[in-house]
């Protein structure tokens, strides 16, 4: 039931965007031929003639579209008739081709203030973290570390915590022997290496049977996260140079050891990478009894694990009054439009790649989700967050998007002539099947990532 309430929120906001170009179209006594729901590929499921539109539901769902009559070459409508689309003045068709996203905008704003008047709240996006209970095997560092159930946790290395995937995302990159190294760190040991064993130099091969002394092993530098990575802006990218794998099986024969017997094949430059990789402390303040206390470092397993679980407590902002609620929708949409924009940014800088996206099958199972565990008006800000998306998405300056129409009659203004109708048929064409095939992709992906479990 929660996935049909989903797919009949995102058919809604379809209907809004196409209804947005159809009104305003109404509204400058513009033909509309076709109001259609999907996209002309593949059969069409049902049509039907209201009044004079033909309304039409297509096969292909991941859509919608608003016809008029100078896209059908076989329409009965003069060429020189004030009904159509083409033979309006500049700022009426750009008011139209902006009508759907505008429709978008205020849905948006209208769904989060319904939430916020009925529900009498909004998430913040923050949340507040707690150690729920401690399940380490006994002897593990987080035992020795004087961190106590029900502890809120404020800081990982200096970074605020705000989430538990911030948590997460700090253990699971301090893991133990994670096969990657921090140069300074190296050039650190590499000193104290060449110290204890003056005869060798760092570049040449240690000769068989050659006892090298170890310096005392040292756990990593803590890693610093940033917080848009930390707010799940952007993917977490270090710097850390990776290990070959014969540093790797290095690594791996020196634990616990205070010499190493050279067999003839790595140089001192070599020993320092193996011992650099080791553990890296993860270093907690937390909240106890009103008082702020730093613990002891905790050290995650190979795994990233630290061994306790974390209860998070979302933070809720509270809109009892009209006054409040329109403040905190506001606030609230701004947020959400500064996470989009970063998103789109990241997409087009390429710091996402094209297997991290998805649409609107992914959407659908989330969403779903969300109704279900979270209740519906989470799934209503889910869907406003969408319908704020599909109006950032659409205006894009990209031919066959409304923000490419858009931007052709921004051409035509300040040339005072419009761009040559057969240039802008071939360019929206063009990226049209770009479209479709980008589509492809991303449908491609959700089925994937819900085959393998992935999300």
């Amino acid at each position: 039931m929660s996935i049909i309430i989903m797919i009949l929120l995102l058919s809604f906001l379809v209907l809004v965007h196409e209804a947005g170009h159809f009104f305003a179209a109404r509204a400058f006594n513009i033909k509309v031929s076709k109001f259609g729901f999907g996209l002309p590929i593949g059969p069409t499921l049902w049509s039907k003639k209201v009044g004079d539109v033909e309304v039409l539901v297509h096969a292909f769902l991941l859509g919608g579209y608003v016809s008029f009559p100078d896209d059908e070459k076989d329409s009965d409508l003069p060429a020189d008739s004030e009904e159509r689309f083409i033979n309006k003045p500049v700022w009426q068709r750009m008011v139209v081709i902006s009508a759907g996203v505008i429709a978008n905008i205020i849905t948006a704003f209208v769904l989060v203030f319904l939430t916020a008047v009925v529900w009498g709240k909004l998430p913040s996006g923050t949340y507040q973290v707690y150690v729920g209970n401690i399940v380490a095997e006994k002897g593990e560092s987080v035992w020795q570390s004087g961190m106590q159930k029900g502890d809120k946790v404020l800081k990982v290395n200096g970074s605020d915590i705000n989430s538990s995937y911030a948590f997460t995302l700090y253990a699971q990159n301090s893991k133990q022997f994670d096969d990657k190294v921090d140069e300074k760190f190296v050039q650190t040991n590499l000193e104290k290496l060449k110290t204890l064993n003056p005869k060798l130099q760092e570049d040449e091969v240690i000769q068989n049977l050659t006892v090298v002394a170890l310096p005392k092993i040292e756990s990593e530098p803590e890693i610093k996260i940033d917080n848009e990575t930390l707010k799940g802006y952007k993917l977490y990218k270090d710097e850390q140079q990776v290990l070959t794998d014969a540093q790797k099986d290095l690594r791996d024969s020196l634990i616990d050891k205070t010499v190493y017997v050279g067999d003839g094949t790595v140089t001192l430059k070599d020993v320092a990478y193996a011992i650099s990789d080791n553990y890296r402390p993860f270093n907690t303040t937390v909240l106890r009894d009103g008082k702020e206390i730093t613990l002891k470092s905790i050290y995650p397993n190979k795994k990233g694990v630290i061994g306790i679980e974390l209860e998070a407590r979302q933070v809720l902002v509270p809109t009892k009054n009209v006054f409040a609620a329109i403040k905190g929708s506001s606030q609230y949409l701004w947020e959400q439009t500064y996470i989009l924009v970063y998103g789109l940014w990241q997409l087009f800088t390429g710091k996402v790649p094209l297997k991290d996206l998805h649409g609107i099958v992914v959407i659908t199972k989330i969403g779903g989700d969300v109704i279900q565990n979270s209740g519906f008006f989470s799934g209503l800000l889910l869907t406003a967050m969408i319908s704020l998306d599909l109006a950032l998405v659409n205006f894009l300056p990209i031919p066959a998007l409304d923000g490419g129409h858009f931007m052709f009659l921004l051409i035509e203004k300040l040339r005072g002539k419009p761009v040559d109708e057969e240039t802008i048929n071939k360019v929206s064409s063009f990226f049209f099947i770009l479209l479709i095939v980008f589509m492809v992709l991303v449908v491609f992906n959700d089925i994937y990532a819900l085959v393998q479990h992935k999300l």
